[in-house]
């Protein structure tokens, strides 16, 4: 797997992997000021059910704890991800 960051439109960026068959796996976000906006996860179906989301995800957290920034995670798998990982509570933006 090799990650990649590209700017996507409107100046967020997604963070992502693209898998050994070329299938690209991505979680989307921008940044407002020190609050990284989570608006969206993306798996390629068949690799469904992998983890993958949730290495994305974790991934993001980490990020944001090293950095100092706050999560918004506005996604439904973003939100369900932080509320089964407590331990990450202190990124979250309220």
């Amino acid at each position: 797997m090799r990650s990649q960051r590209r700017p996507l439109d409107g100046g967020g960026w997604p963070c992502g992997l693209v898998l050994g068959d070329g299938l690209p796996a991505r979680l989307d976000y921008r940044l407002d000021g020190a609050v990284m906006l989570i608006h969206h996860t993306e798996v390629p179906a068949r690799l469904e059910g992998r983890g993958i989301a949730a290495t994305l995800t974790a991934a993001a957290f980490e990020h944001a704890r090293r950095e100092g920034l706050r999560i918004a995670p506005l996604c439904s798998y973003a939100r369900a991800w932080a509320r089964r990982h407590p331990e990450f509570a202190d990124v979250l933006e309220r």
